[in-house]
């Protein structure tokens, strides 16, 4: 890989999205509003103290996922990516630059939903606003690295939404928000404590009760940036030059 290459995909990725207002919207509004319908719900009650946490992990996962799968598939499909890649630009360069891209709108992302989560919905948090931030981060680039990952196996934009039941759902399911993990099934406990989603709702959860020390989320943290590079590298092997 290259560092000029990444870097110079970098730019003509964020380019392209400077230019298309509805994704920004779509990235840096949604969550945020997601959030707040949310907390809006249950205003009469405390249910938004305790799932707060979780939706700041799940609403900024999935559209990530989504928005990354769908614009990696598209360079793939319009043939963008072949004449990229007949060039000197490797796949890693590709795959990289991409997550550099995304990564950055994953960090403007995290600050809208955090702050309209704490400072508009009412969202307590016990221990450090920094250390939320970071872990809500790492989720956020979770998703951007898992929608790379699908984007490398789909070959239209359906076919990606499709990839959601395996990428998303189970996390969602499995992952503690509906049910915490020591209370399902031993077998789908066992499942549920691999996935990546769970360990970024642990996370934000111990961050806003301030039960946990910081040693327990860093080891969450690390857990999910596993995945990510995982993800990234597996992504950048089976990365097709254009769909059939």
């Amino acid at each position: 890989m290259n560092p000029m290459r990444t870097l110079a995909t970098t730019g003509r990725v964020l380019t392209q999205i400077r230019n298309d207002p509805r994704t920004i919207a779509l990235l840096l509004i949604v969550p945020s509003l997601l959030i707040g319908l949310v907390a809006w719900i249950f205003d009469e009650t405390e249910v938004f103290s305790d799932i707060g946490p979780a939706m700041l992990a799940l609403f900024p996962f999935i559209v990530m996922f989504l928005v990354t799968s769908i614009a990696t598939l598209r360079e793939r499909r319009s043939g963008t990516l072949e004449r990229l890649l007949s060039m000197p630009l490797g796949r890693g360069d590709f795959i990289l630059g991409y997550t550099l891209a995304f990564g950055l709108l994953a960090v403007i992302q995290t600050a809208v939903a955090v702050g309209y989560a704490t400072l508009v919905c009412g969202l307590e948090i016990e221990g450090s606003v920094g250390l939320l931030f970071v872990v809500a981060i790492a989720d956020a680039l979770l998703g951007t690295a898992l929608g790379l990952l699908a984007s490398a196996f789909a070959r239209t934009e359906f076919q990606v939404v499709q990839f959601m039941p395996v990428f998303v759902f189970p996390q969602i399911l499995l992952g503690g928000i509906f049910l915490p993990r020591d209370q399902l099934p031993d077998a789908l406990e066992v499942i549920g404590d691999w996935l990546p989603l769970s360990h970024a709702i642990d996370a934000l959860d111990a961050v806003s009760t301030g039960n946990e020390d910081d040693a327990y989320i860093w080891l969450r943290v690390l857990f999910i940036a596993c995945w990510i590079v995982g993800a990234v590298i597996v992504g950048s092997l089976t990365l097709r030059r254009r769909t059939p």
